[in-house]
């Protein structure tokens, strides 16, 4: 039988930043860390799918971006069952997937359209690795960049016990141990609770 696992994953602009934790949410054991691409390689805009049309008024900008959405949806789909064939590869099966990204906002309201863009992106990144965990039939929670640190505090008993335990999956993970690879364990942990 496969060992359970839950994987974190923080959305970044055309990646992102995955750990992959097992063991019980009293004390989850490191897997496997690495970055997984959100996008076609191939893909034309070096900086983002918002920032090619960003010079568009902002409701022609959501229908121009629609195609470059598209191929980014499928690359992350790509990205999440190569991680879950990776762990399966080594006899586990990741039964969760927690998110950090960009929350939900109003983007129509933002005047700069380089912050819109930014911010388009931010969102982007987060709900395609949502949608592809959907995809592969995995549950999917998803935290704010800003309320993570909150979340895993109250959840899971206090900023000194998370931090702890950060520490050691951060010996076990080995170097880099930074603060993306923080949050997508934190996600992981927080969605194991499930």
């Amino acid at each position: 039988m496969p060992r359970s696992m839950a994987a974190g994953c923080r959305a970044k602009t055309g990646r992102a930043v995955c750990v992959v934790l097992t063991g019980t949410p009293a004390a989850p054991e490191f897997v496997w860390r690495g970055e997984v691409a959100l996008v076609d390689p191939a893909w034309p805009e070096p900086l983002g799918p918002y920032h090619a049309v960003m010079d568009l008024p902002w409701h022609e900008a959501e229908v121009a971006v629609q195609p470059l959405v598209a191929r980014i949806e499928a690359a992350a789909r790509t990205a999440i069952e190569s991680l879950l064939q990776q762990m399966a590869a080594i006899g586990g099966k990741v039964t969760t997937l927690g998110v950090v990204g960009s929350p939900d906002r109003s983007l129509a309201k933002l005047g700069n359209n380089h912050i819109r863009a930014h911010a388009a992106e931010g969102i982007l990144f987060r709900r395609v690795l949502e949608s592809a965990a959907r995809h592969s039939r995995v549950p999917c929670q998803s935290f704010s960049e800003k309320q993570i640190s909150q979340d895993a505090a109250l959840r899971l008993g206090g900023d000194s016990k998370v931090a702890a335990h950060l520490k050691i999956l951060g010996r076990q993970a080995g170097p880099p141990w930074r603060a993306d690879e923080r949050a997508a364990a934190k996600a992981a942990w927080l969605s194991s609770l499930t």
